[in-house]
């Protein structure tokens, strides 16, 4: 391995470490916000109910909580407004104004309003024009990765909401507190 690329892994592994503690702390917050008071911090209203209609078609609540319960869409608005720059917000605004356009002309309505079944149909088209993740080894991406469309981004923004909340955690996945008990 050549120095410069062990030089690249070092301070990306140091980056992810500086920036863990932040995303916690911005998922820590968004539990603590009750869901009838909430009002957006960077979405306008129409983009915060494309938003958690996306989070809620992509994981809806079954016998388990769905990504509404989890406050999701609250965790994506907070990324929006605390991580992203203006240019990254801005980015962000046209992408949901092309696809709720997308839904207007292929259905006649904003996402958000679509029944389910509609909502279903044009997901499935997204999810095989855009582009997918490279796999990985280690964070870093195989192969040159083609470029993922704003979908895509979302898609992997509400997994990542979902499976990093308390309550999946804690009561879904095998949650196992470090350091644990002591025997």
């Amino acid at each position: 391995m050549k120095r410069r690329e062990v030089l690249k892994k070092v301070a990306t592994v140091a980056g992810s470490a500086a920036v863990t503690p932040t995303i916690l702390s911005l998922l820590q917050s968004c539990q603590s916000e009750d869901r009838l008071s909430w009002t957006p911090r960077f979405l306008s209203p129409g983009q915060a109910q494309f938003v958690s209609s996306f989070v809620d078609t992509v994981l809806p609540a079954t016998d388990t909580p769905g990504a509404l319960d989890v406050k999701a869409d609250m965790f994506i608005d907070l990324v929006y407004s605390k991580l992203f720059d203006e240019e990254g917000q801005k980015m962000v605004s046209r992408e949901i104004e092309a696809l709720n356009n997308e839904c207007i002309k292929q259905f006649g309505d904003v996402y958000a309003d679509l029944d389910i079944d509609k909502k279903k149909e044009f997901l499935s088209v997204k999810e095989k024009q855009d582009a997918k993740f490279n796999r990985g080894v280690w964070g870093t991406a195989v192969g040159e990765q083609k470029p993922v469309g704003y979908y895509r981004s979302l898609k992997s923004m509400t997994l990542w909401a979902y499976f990093s909340s308390e309550e999946v955690g804690k009561n879904i996945l095998n949650y196992d507190p470090v350091p644990g008990t002591y025997q």
